[in-house]
């Protein structure tokens, strides 16, 4: 759903970065809290994972492919206000790089992508997680439902700044009928997507899940050949400092995004995604316009001068998930340490209050 330069007019995309840059300044507040010192080299690889299967599109019906859009993923993993930076560094690094959403409609796509996604997402994720038993199923299915409607909500968000500065004279409800109609169907790829990461992470670090913080579940011994509850202080005994480390899951995750990037993207289906169609169809896309780094030697994920397809576009993402880690953990890092400066200062300042 990235939208490209020339759809939507500069009033309102002048606007819509506005709100995205409050957004993401909120966001930036709200991280602090929401980052520690294990969370935050993690957030960078969520942006990255993002990245790599934001290049995975999937057929979702004739003519017509989606993508994740990992508003829902990347805030039930780091916390919502975590989750909006992912999603904004990697339309970043997007727009930038790879040319793919226009620089000029870059607070249009924060605010469908990252803002929108993680607010519906979010919304229902927790609201479902009060009602549901409490355990990781609940998790799971929460993620599902709440990724599911956070497609078709962007998509609305969309046909909101399409009536509101859409440079061509179609009928606003043609586009909600055809933005909503293709979005749901890709919302329902976004939401396995998104329970299926959700749920792996959980099964191997629960801990580490910003949703599933709170999720206790009590420590089992085997006696005469059942399992029982073990006594409260052995549940509660210290952790081992290796059971405690997340490089294990850094690893993994990183190479799993590389892959994705570097091999599977190869085979992922070449139809235009929901936007890409409905544009073409309505005649949304006659005044777009051609991106300013559509010159860049990345444009179009493929590496410029290389003649295999293959190699240039796995190069590419590769490059794109390298780039977007770093990136991404340089920024939370920067965040986490504002919050531990913070938090010094507080404690320096809290005698002389007496």
């Amino acid at each position: 759903m990235h939208v490209p330069d020339g759809f939507i007019n500069a009033p309102v995309s002048v606007a819509a970065g506005a709100v995205a840059a409050t957004a993401v300044a909120v966001s930036l507040r709200g991280a602090r809290r929401e980052l520690d010192e294990r969370t935050a080299p993690l957030a960078g690889l969520v942006a990255a994972f993002i990245f790599a299967v934001q290049m995975l599109n999937f057929p979702v019906a004739a003519g017509t492919s989606g993508h994740l859009l990992g508003g829902a993923l990347a805030a039930i993993l780091v916390g919502p206000c975590t989750g909006v930076l992912c999603v904004s560094v990697v339309l970043l690094m997007q727009g930038i790089l790879f040319a793919d959403g226009g620089l000029t409609a870059l607070g249009v796509n924060i605010t469908n992508m990252a803002v929108v996604t993680v607010v519906v997402a979010y919304a229902v994720f927790r609201g479902l997680l009060k009602v549901l038993p409490a355990g990781r199923r609940s998790v799971t299915v929460a993620a599902f439902a709440g990724a599911l409607l956070s497609v078709p909500g962007a998509a609305v968000m969309f046909t909101l700044f399409y009536a509101l500065g859409g440079t061509t004279d179609v009928p606003i409800g043609k586009v909600f009928t055809a933005m909503t109609g293709v979005h749901v169907l890709i919302g329902i790829g976004e939401a396995v997507i998104t329970a299926a990461t959700v749920g792996a992470v959980i099964a191997v670090r629960p801990d580490l899940v910003h949703g599933a913080r709170g999720l206790a579940v009590p420590l089992k011994l085997r006696v005469d050949g059942r399992l029982v509850d073990a006594p409260a202080a052995a549940a509660a005994a210290p952790v081992p400092a290796a059971a405690r480390s997340t490089r294990p899951l850094w690893i993994s995750g990183l190479v799993t995004a590389l892959v994705l990037a570097g091999f599977v993207s190869y085979y992922a289906s070449s139809s235009p995604d929901g936007l890409e169609k409905v544009a073409a169809d309505q005649g949304i896309d006659a005044k777009a316009r051609e991106h300013a780094a559509a010159g860049s030697p990345l444009a179009d994920y493929s590496v410029k001068d290389v003649s295999d397809a293959r190699l240039s576009g796995g190069l590419a993402g590769i490059i794109g998930v390298g780039g977007t880690v770093l990136v991404g953990t340089g920024i939370f890092w920067a965040v986490r340490r504002r919050r531990a400066e913070d938090l010094t200062a507080t404690a320096t300042a809290a005698p002389s209050a007496h």
